[in-house]
């Protein structure tokens, strides 16, 4: 496993991360093989594990608990997130701060998942929704400076709304974040555009969440794929999302080469930004644990397919069913 700098922290963190949220907000999943498969990522040079409170109620955040103390010698990195008051994803141009992160909210949510967790310090606490405007409100960076002091937090961090790179920039520009989590894959190529210039004029860490595109570039996914109505893929994969998804994954699949899986190449190319800091793919398996973490040491992809990706990006506007 390759590790990259996570920005102006200094930390050394596993190029491929560990994303919790399929442990505990999808269906399929079960405690027994998912903590099999946290600790396989870990024997295997993974150290960076991103979960937060609303995947099932801390529920993953206990989990990764869990795994943190199994492995007391070892240097794991933990990244959660503070929901929304107001418990809407995404966020909204008419929410403010009050609405979504009130400097109590802020503390009272720190608290919980640190005894999810059972440890006296974050690594990387993000806010879990986020808007642009609020960066005028300083009242949620004093509380951050405010929890720094007090050792219950190391860096800050916020994940960008689904489909929204931009609505990002101006923090990143303030210098009051360390990280931000966005979406980026063959298809989302946009955070390139403003983003990750800023992220790297001001040393922010970058966190690439949904690399498979919520498992269409698995190549797994058919336009017959159902869920059921509790797992969070049966809204966001309605028809119009679903159809146009898969017609995509399956011209990608005619150019791969021998030997290369659509989900290695898919991470390859993330891979080939060096602005990304960690890749955070969803595993509840230990055959994904194994095949995802194995494209870290699988170096770079072929320039000449590499170019041929470039022309998959899929720009797209948030909508109804995007939450």
């Amino acid at each position: 496993m390759k590790n990259r700098r996570f920005g102006r922290t200094g930390w050394q963190v596993s190029e491929m991360g560990y994303g919790m949220w399929g442990m505990a907000g999808w269906s399929g999943s079960a405690d027994a093989e998912s903590l099999q498969s946290l600790q396989r990522a870990v024997e295997l040079g993974c150290n960076f594990f991103d979960t937060a409170w609303a995947y099932g109620d801390g529920h993953s955040e206990e989990l990764l608990g869990r795994l943190l103390r199994a492995n007391p010698g070892q240097r794991i990195y933990t990244a959660t997130k503070i929901p929304p008051k107001n418990l809407q994803w995404p966020s909204r141009r008419e929410f403010t701060l009050d609405d979504c992160f009130p400097p109590d909210h802020i503390e009272d949510y720190v608290h919980r998942s640190l005894k999810n967790l059972g440890i006296n310090t974050l690594d990387l606490i993000q806010f879990h929704t986020w808007e642009d405007a609020w960066v005028a409100d300083d009242r949620w960076a004093k509380k951050m400076e405010d929890l720094k002091r007090q050792g219950l937090i190391r860096a800050v961090g916020i994940s960008i709304n689904r489909w929204e790179p931009k609505n990002g920039v101006n923090t990143v520009r303030s210098g009051l974040v360390d990280a931000v989590q966005v979406i980026y894959n063959i298809f989302d190529q946009n955070p390139e555009d403003e983003l990750f210039p800023a992220c790297r004029e001001h040393d922010v860490a970058v966190i690439a969440r949904v690399p498979f595109d919520e498992g269409t570039l698995t190549g797994t996914l058919t336009k017959e794929s159902k869920w059921p109505a509790s797992d969070w893929r049966s809204t966001y994969f309605v028809p119009e999302n679903l159809n146009a998804s898969v017609d995509r994954a399956e011209a990608l699949k005619h150019l791969l080469p021998a030997g290369l899986t659509l989900p290695e190449m898919a991470l390859r190319f993330i891979l080939m930004n060096e602005t990304v800091s960690t890749i955070i793919p969803g595993m509840r398996k230990v055959k994904n644990v194994e095949s995802n973490m194995a494209a870290s040491s699988a170096g770079p992809l072929p320039a000449l397919l590499h170019a041929e990706l470039r022309k998959h990006r899929w720009d797209r506007t948030p909508t109804r069913w995007s939450q």
